[in-house]
């Protein structure tokens, strides 16, 4: 087998270590970075820190920011009384893309999973059940149709009902075993509109 310099083979190997990436596309990766200028690569790897180094949850949705609070928190355009709960980061900005949603969101960092040994208090229901004030009508939960979705989903409507608010599902139309991050816009905006009562 040919043997690459270690340098090429650490990068390969961090690479290969990020989701959907395989050996061969690893290679590839790490051919491009080394065929650029150094510039390019320093301003890369510039980005990847400031990135880690200043990318934080929102303290109110838990969303992505770089302030305390994120965008969509603090605008006064966005309607308080509805909350969207999406699993990642990821459905937010799908949810977004769409147009057709302008309440706040609340993002869990993942759902139930038993058999992953994911529970109620690895991700961030706690955050969400202390957000549901009196000012809260609809709580809309946009998990994925998979397993561990509706699991996630039919685990938050019972907590959420007895609080009082109205607790919907987004509509089908998302095909069953997918995952939100897929689905088109127009996909997306009829799951929305046409969600259900939980």
């Amino acid at each position: 087998m040919l043997a690459y310099p270690k340098e090429l083979e650490d990068l390969v190997d961090k690479f290969s270590a990020l989701p959907s990436i395989g050996r061969k596309t690893a290679l590839r990766l790490s051919f491009h970075i080394l065929s650029l200028p150094e510039e390019k690569v320093t301003s890369f790897s510039e980005s990847l820190l400031a990135a880690k180094k200043n990318v934080k949850t929102c303290s109110v949705c838990q969303n992505l920011t770089s302030d305390d609070t994120c965008s969509i928190c603090h605008s006064k355009n966005r309607d308080d009384s509805i909350i969207c709960v999406v699993s990642s980061p990821k459905d937010v900005i799908t949810i977004e893309e769409t147009g057709e949603y302008s309440g706040k969101y609340h993002v869990l960092h993942g759902l139930l999973s038993p058999m992953e040994g994911i529970g109620p208090e690895d991700i961030k229901i706690k955050e969400l059940m202390a957000r549901l004030t009196d000012n809260v009508n609809e709580v809309i939960i946009a998990t994925g149709s998979t397993v561990e979705g509706e699991a996630t989903a039919t685990y938050l409507a019972r907590l959420i009902k007895p609080m009082g608010a109205k607790v919907s599902r987004i509509a089908s139309g998302l095909p069953i075993g997918s995952d939100l991050e897929y689905a088109d816009n127009i996909t997306i905006s009829h799951a929305i509109s046409g969600r259900r009562e939980m």
